[in-house]
C-alpha cells in the first residue's frame, strides 16, 4: 500500500527542512512526498532542495493560499491513502508511517488518526499542549469533536467522494472537510492513542486576536454548513482545548 504525503510550503524556510527530514527518515518505504511551494519570499525553496530526498516531489508555483497548494497536492498524489505534514511541522519518530499503513491493513478502514502534541518553537522538545482525540463516534461532532487534522490520513477514494478542501475557507477548511467526512460516512475509523506528529505553536489560526476571531467565525459556518450543530458546539470546541493545557501541566 502506498501512502502519499503532502507538504504546503510559504515562507517557512526555518522549518521546512526538519519536516521534510522527518519524512525522508521513516522506515516504511511505499510512500511518495508531493512538496507543494507557493513562490516564497524567503529561502525556502533553497532550503528544500538542501534535504530533498528520492520520493519527494516538488511543485513550485504561486497559489490561492495553503488549502490550495494541499488541493494541488492531493491532485498529484500516487498513493492509495493521502496524509499531510506542515512546513512548521515534523512526523514524531520514524516510525510514523509504519504504524499508519499497518492500521490500513483491514480494507473496510477508510480513515486514521493519532494524537498531537503542540511544541515550543524554540525548543521543539518543550510541549505546550497534548491533543489527545480519541474515538469517533458520531454524536461527538456536536459536542466540538474532531481530530487532529494533521494526524489525519484517508484512502484516495474519501477525497473523490466527498471533495477536497474549500479554498472560501481561509482558516477552517480543514474543519469543514472533516465535518463534511464524518458526518456522512459509512466507513470505520482507527485511533491511534499515541503522539504520531508534533506542530509547533503559533500557527496562522491563533497567531493573533484577529486570527482567533476568523477562526470562530469560520468555524462557526462550517458547524451550520454541515448540520452539525450550532454556537454550543463552537463553544464546546473551543472549551475542549483547555484539557489540552492541563494535561501536560498535572
Amino acid at each position: 500500500m502506498k501512502i502519499s504525503l503532502i507538504t504546503a510550503v510559504f515562507n517557512s524556510e526555518t522549518t521546512v527542512g526538519e519536516a521534510i527530514a522527518s519524512v525522508a527518515a521513516q522506515t516504511y518505504l511505499n510512500f511518495d512526498h508531493i512538496v507543494v511551494e507557493g513562490k516564497s519570499k524567503d529561502g525556502s525553496l533553497a532550503a528544500i532542495q538542501q534535504v530533498q530526498h528520492d520520493r519527494m516531489r516538488l511543485i513550485s508555483e504561486s497559489d490561492r493560499g495553503v488549502y490550495d497548494a494541499l488541493n494541488k497536492g492531493i491532485q498529484h498524489a500516487e498513493g492509495d491513502v493521502i496524509g499531510f505534514i506542515h512546513s512548521d511541522d515534523f512526523l514524531a519518530h520514524p516510525g510514523v508511517l509504519e504504524r499508519i499503513a499497518e492500521a490500513f491493513e483491514d480494507p473496510a478502514v477508510e480513515a486514521v488518526f493519532s494524537d498531537l502534541d503542540y511544541v515550543a518553537q524554540s525548543d521543539t522538545s518543550r510541549v505546550i499542549r497534548h491533543w489527545s482525540t480519541g474515538p469517533f463516534r458520531p454524536g461527538r461532532l456536536r459536542r466540538g469533536w474532531m481530530p487532529a487534522h494533521p494526524t489525519l490520513y484517508v484512502r484516495r477514494h474519501v477525497y473523490e467522494r466527498y471533495g477536497a478542501f474549500d479554498i472560501g475557507f481561509g482558516i477552517a477548511a480543514d474543519y469543514d472537510f472533516i465535518l463534511r467526512y464524518f458526518s456522512r460516512t459509512t466507513g470505520k475509523s482507527i485511533y491511534i492513542p499515541e503522539v504520531l506528529y508534533k506542530m509547533r505553536v503559533g500557527g496562522i489560526s491563533n497567531r493573533n486576536f484577529a486570527k482567533v476571531r476568523q477562526k470562530m467565525a469560520e468555524d462557526y459556518r462550517a458547524i451550520r454548513r454541515n448540520r452539525v450543530g450550532g454556537l454550543s458546539t463552537l463553544a464546546l470546541k473551543n472549551l475542549s482545548k483547555v484539557g489540552q493545557f492541563l494535561v501536560r501541566q498535572a
